[in-house]
């Protein structure tokens, strides 16, 4: 039952760092930057640790960049506001980043750009054969951990989670970072600092600090908010494996 509880945990922690310094600081902000063998790393470690949901690079950072520009009003491409529930965000979100993804929607020059691009993985990472191939692979492992690791039956309850992990990551930040918690900043939307639940999300649950300072590589701003993405990244910076591009 252990075995199974550490595999979750560390597709949870790994699949968010992924999303919280690669697509996100990385991809859409580019807080920092890395040489290209570096990037082809973080690149494919999305893709392993993000599996049956990989998301894009380019689309994330397109949408995301669009979510700053237009915080909370109609044409935030995941605002809480706008939606009757956490699903139909997640389900309109979806929408736009598969329009976006597939080049079907026209794009702002001031979004289009900038961003890591291996259309390997790409195609790779957006293929049914891909993402059926790693929702197998999750069932596989909790059917075989019910057959000999006495697991119980419940813990099939967490496979949706595995199949939707980084879906699932953005919809939490999202509707939980804009309609929960206090604010530190007037930012003229209605993002939030959801301080109790941060320790699950690794700094992304800051979203009134972020969208104050959105090119800060620290998403804490107060002395009781501690990101725990930002020694993580400025560890990579003293290994020279990324060069912080703006000091905080």
């Amino acid at each position: 039952m252990y075995i199974v509880l550490i595999v979750f945990v560390v597709h949870w922690y790994l699949s968010l760092f992924c999303q919280t310094f690669f697509l996100h600081r990385y991809s859409a902000h580019k807080m920092f930057i890395m040489s290209k063998p570096w990037e082809r790393f973080f690149y494919l470690l999305t893709y392993l640790s993000q599996g049956s949901s990989y998301l894009s690079p380019r689309a994330y950072a397109i949408l995301h960049r669009m979510h700053h520009a237009f915080s909370d009003t109609e044409k935030d491409p995941h605002s809480p506001h706008h939606t009757k529930n956490v699903f139909t965000m997640m389900w309109e979100t979806k929408n736009i980043y598969n329009a976006v993804l597939s080049r079907k929607r026209a794009i702002e020059s001031q979004f289009e750009r900038n961003y890591p691009e291996w259309r390997f993985i790409e195609k790779l990472g957006d293929s049914w054969l891909s993402r059926s191939g790693w929702a197998l692979l999750y069932t596989a492992f909790y059917i075989l951990a019910y057959i000999y690791l006495d697991m119980h039956w419940a813990f099939f309850f967490l496979l949706p989670v595995h199949f939707l992990m980084g879906p699932i990551h953005g919809a939490i930040v999202n509707w939980s970072g804009h309609k929960y918690g206090y604010q530190n900043f007037d930012n003229d939307d209605k993002s939030k600092n959801s301080l109790i639940f941060d320790f699950l999300m690794m700094g992304e649950l800051f979203q009134n600090n972020h969208h104050k300072k959105p090119n800060s590589i620290n998403f804490g701003s107060r002395w009781y908010e501690v990101d725990p993405t930002y020694p993580v990244i400025k560890m990579l910076n003293k290994l020279k494996i990324i060069e912080i591009r703006k000091k905080n």
